[in-house]
């Protein structure tokens, strides 16, 4: 990781933010594939990680990140060989198309750190897949912590020298906007593969099916309006 400048050298020059913080496996990587592959097939993917969400989001403090991926799966009816086999091939996990052209452009203008629901082992190993030199990484056992408590999306400020004012959040679903919202950290939502706003998660500042629509947000960040939220459309 990079040593940690002093932040009073990250001014928001033309509108960026100091720094953008960055959900890491839904946001940035596709660990939808993996997760599909490793269950067999897409409809036991997306149940087995629906049920990982709902039970990591729930349970607030860190409980080992494996043991949770692996309770997901029983209790979707896979098998043993399911984790095991997201465990891996975890490093065949690949980034969104457009997250490391986005991160390279955002490296001159902006620190960049991630915020990640993971293990801090699996979640450096992931991190290190966009190949980018990042000044923070922030996983859930590093907080104590899941998202979306406040406590790893402050700890990520804390290391950052930062106040939520000065940053930016890009989030991969819409529990993190329970923990964004909660520290005034404003947000947008990459929801690449089209989930539902779970309920009552207050709105992202900027909701889209890809990256495209990030720069021209951060670079207009300092200027922006925090009042209103706007939604890109995904392709039918």
């Amino acid at each position: 990781m990079n040593e940690n400048p002093s932040p009073q050298t990250f001014h928001a020059r033309g509108g960026w933010p100091k720094a953008v913080l960055f959900d890491l496996l839904t946001a940035l990587l596709d660990s939808w594939s993996l997760w599909n592959a490793a269950a067999g097939s897409e409809a036991a993917g997306r149940s087995w990680r629906a049920e990982y969400l709902r039970l990591t989001y729930g349970c607030g403090e860190y409980v080992d990140y494996e043991t949770l991926v692996r309770r997901a799966a029983l209790n979707v009816g896979l098998s043993e060989s399911a984790p095991l086999a997201l465990e891996a091939n975890w490093l065949d996990l690949q980034p969104w198309s457009g997250a490391r052209e986005a991160l390279r452009e955002l490296a001159p203008h902006c620190r960049l750190a991630v915020v990640t629901n993971c293990s801090t082992r699996l979640g450096r190993a992931a991190a290190a897949r966009l190949e980018i030199d990042w000044d923070v990484i922030v996983t859930a056992q590093d907080a104590g912590f899941y998202k979306p408590h406040p406590q790893p999306y402050r700890l990520a400020l804390e290391q950052l020298g930062l106040q939520a004012s000065e940053a930016a959040f890009v989030a991969g679903s819409s529990y993190d906007m329970f923990g964004t919202g909660a520290l005034g950290l404003r947000t947008y939502w990459h929801n690449r593969v089209g989930l539902r706003a779970v309920d009552g998660a207050p709105a992202a500042e900027i909701e889209a099916p890809d990256l495209d629509a990030l720069i021209p947000w951060l670079r207009n960040f300092g200027a922006a309006s925090t009042s209103t939220s706007s939604q890109v459309p995904h392709a039918l």
